[in-house]
């Protein structure tokens, strides 16, 4: 039977951090989990987006105990301080989502280049920060979005901060084949230490979200910023079925470490959620062993729980 959110199993108990969880994918991850009984943290950069997300989640699920966090992962400073603001000494679940697309090249405050630094640095920054919280609980779950653009990606170590020269795509492919190498070596990195957490994966193929539109905005292109939002609306799949394949990496008993889950249609652009097989790029141990080391020398994040065996 294709897998539905009625197949998420009760939550009640679990907190869970969701990262871009103002619109899309990130929203309607929450809104589930909300729905079937999570303490929900919706971290978000736009705190007036954010309040205006907690309202409609309220008025959907009025029993929800959720609350809003704030989180800008263009800035490290800003990782830390809501890493070191949550409440919560224990965490069940963290979901990887936020994300940006095909943006002009910017900097982060830190000074990286934006889609590498907010897809991937900003997230690693934000695991490994909140790592001891998710070791706290058994069977604790990172999961981590991707998208099927990784597959034209390659981590170019030798100018990742685009100093000799910048490709919105190519920039994007790179963060995005970075987040499913950093899943694969965070489950790795556990086992090794014979720690109980699992890092899955998973990509929402083509759904209907703002993700479209703000490189074109950002551009100044009304006219493309505009084709993004027909388009969507004429091809896309709903941002509610483009978020199941992360509901179920987040919530199904059954997925393993390791796995990575998208939809089941053509091209994996939509459809049910179901497992899905990565190309070996994804696979590349000493390309996701270099690019941790990397990032752990560009943020000053050490994972060091899984530095020592459990």
């Amino acid at each position: 039977m294709p897998w539905t959110a009625a197949y998420i199993p009760d939550q009640t108990g679990r907190t869970a951090v969701v990262t871009g969880a103002n619109s899309g994918i990130g929203y309607q991850t929450a809104l589930e989990l909300a729905r079937r009984g999570a303490r929900v943290v919706l971290a978000v950069r736009d705190t007036g987006r954010g309040q205006e997300a907690l309202r409609r989640l309220r008025a959907e699920v009025p029993a929800a105990a959720a609350e809003l966090g704030s989180l800008d992962l263009a800035d490290l400073a800003s990782v830390r301080a809501f890493a070191g603001s949550l409440p919560y000494g224990e965490l069940d679940l963290l979901v990887n989502n936020a994300g940006i697309m095909a943006v002009p090249l910017l900097r982060t405050v830190d000074g990286f280049e934006t889609q590498f630094g907010v897809n991937h640095l900003g997230h690693f920054a934000l695991t490994g920060l909140l790592l001891g919280r998710l070791l706290a609980r058994p069977g604790a779950r990172v999961v981590t979005v991707t998208s099927g653009m990784y597959r034209t990606g390659r981590i170019g170590f030798d100018d990742l901060g685009a100093e000799r020269g910048y490709r919105k795509w190519a920039a994007y492919s790179q963060s995005k084949l970075a987040n499913l190498l950093f899943a694969m070596e965070l489950q790795r990195r556990a086992d090794a230490a014979g720690r109980d957490l699992t890092s899955v994966a998973a990509h929402p193929g083509y759904a209907a979200t703002n993700l479209q539109a703000v490189g074109p905005r950002l551009y100044g292109s009304r006219l493309r910023a505009g084709a993004a939002v027909v388009l969507n609306r004429l091809v896309a799949q709903s941002d509610a079925d483009g978020a199941l394949p992360v509901l179920r990496a987040a919530t199904d008993p059954g997925v393993r470490g390791g796995e990575v889950l998208g939809p089941s249609g053509p091209f994996e652009l939509r459809g049910t959620p179901k497992l899905v097989r990565v190309a070996n790029r994804a696979r590349d141990r000493a390309v996701a062993r270099r690019l941790w080391e990397t990032s752990e020398r560009l943020t000053g994040v050490r994972y060091e729980e899984l530095e020592r065996p459990g």
